[in-house]
């Protein structure tokens, strides 16, 4: 598994290829452990290029999520092919997660707060 950062505005993107599988989805956790410690709660997960998804990976994703809520953010997933559309579906993710299509989309989809 691959993961490639990238910052957009105050959105955190992260690029994932591979198959994010057992034995390989501890990378998703450690990039989530260190977003939190920053301080960075806005994520979109650029799945794209992610070819495979086993349960392990799923459950990565689900923790992740967990995470970043609690830290008061939120995960949204981008890009997601036919096979991880229909797995998500499957597992009644499609509830959990907001995807989306269009990076733009997902950048946008995230409220902004202002101080005034």
């Amino acid at each position: 598994m691959r993961i490639e950062e990238r910052t957009v505005g105050p959105v955190v993107v992260l690029d994932m290829a591979g198959k994010l599988v057992a034995g390989e989805s501890q990378g998703l956790k450690d990039k989530i452990h260190s977003l939190m410690m920053q301080g960075r709660v806005q994520i979109v997960l650029n799945l794209g290029e992610v070819s495979y998804i086993d349960s392990t990976g799923l459950g990565e994703l689900v923790s992740s999520h967990a995470t970043v809520t609690r830290h008061g953010g939120h995960i949204k997933l981008l890009n997601l092919t036919r096979k991880v559309q229909d797995l998500m579906a499957i597992c009644r993710l499609s509830t959990v997660f907001e995807t989306f299509d269009s990076e733009p989309v997902a950048l946008g989809s995230f409220v902004v707060v202002s101080s005034v």
